[in-house]
């Protein structure tokens, strides 16, 4: 760890999504993605990705290999459905945000060597091999596989659906970077808070996309509409619209 630590503070400058090198135990880091290098991720996550590396604990180790799978589920999940439901808000966020929050964590669980697919073990090393293994609306995570399969059979059935479940992947986003924040916080893990912080904002901003889209279908109360299921509330107009 302490090699990677150097190697990651004399790099400064270098595209996040080439950085990354081998590190022990035989890990592929060298480029997480084989798009990463045309994915542009913002100037903040990008500092937070080269910063000096942070001290984790292992559940703040587990959140970043959980939230990996979680973000993968929103991606591919909008763009699955959106083949059956032509509801453009699925496929804008899936191209123009979810690529980028999934490639963030993704290079944030090279940077700490986390194996991030055999959850809840996630001792290194991190292998880009392994990762490749799971295609689209396939995770390591149960409860995450279990949530797509769920939403993708809800999503296709309709429209007014596929922004429900935009809604619902959003709200059980923000509900666990909630957690994970304040986890990253007890640690003071500056890096892991600035991308946990950035996709709760994104987040925000999504909920309110699909809001708006069932408003305009004339479901008065947007997300509003879906109450409370299973215990959970998707009804939250106090989050930031900005």
């Amino acid at each position: 760890m302490a090699i990677k630590k150097l190697f990651y503070k004399g790099i400064s400058g270098i595209s996040v999504g080439l950085m990354l090198s081998a590190c022990g135990g035989g890990s592929q880091t060298s480029d997480p993605d084989p798009s990463a290098s045309s994915i542009t991720l913002p100037v903040n996550v990008r500092d937070a990705l080269l910063a000096p590396m942070s001290s984790l604990t292992q559940e703040l180790n587990d959140s970043i290999a959980y939230m990996y799978s979680e973000e993968k589920l929103a991606k591919e999940l909008y763009l699955n459905i959106y083949e059956h439901q032509s509801v453009i808000q699925l496929k804008n966020i899936a191209t123009n945000s979810e690529v980028k929050h999934t490639e963030a964590v993704n290079q944030l669980a090279a940077k700490y060597d986390l194996n991030i697919t055999k959850y809840p073990d996630t001792e290194p090393p991190y292998l880009l091999a392994d990762i490749e293994k799971y295609g689209s609306g396939v995770y390591p995570v149960e409860p995450i596989q279990e949530l797509y399969d769920n939403l993708y059979d809800k999503g296709i059935a309709s429209q007014k659906n596929a922004l429900e479940v935009g809604c619902i992947v959003e709200v059980t986003d923000i509900n666990d970077l909630d957690a994970y924040i304040v986890q990253a916080e007890a640690s003071s893990a500056t890096d892991v808070l600035e991308i946990f912080e950035w996709l709760r904002n994104g987040s925000y901003k999504h909920y309110w996309a699909f809001d708006k889209g069932l408003k305009d279908m004339n479901i008065v109360e947007g997300c509003c509409s879906i109450g409370e299921l299973e215990g959970v509330n998707y009804c939250h107009p106090e989050y930031p619209k900005n």
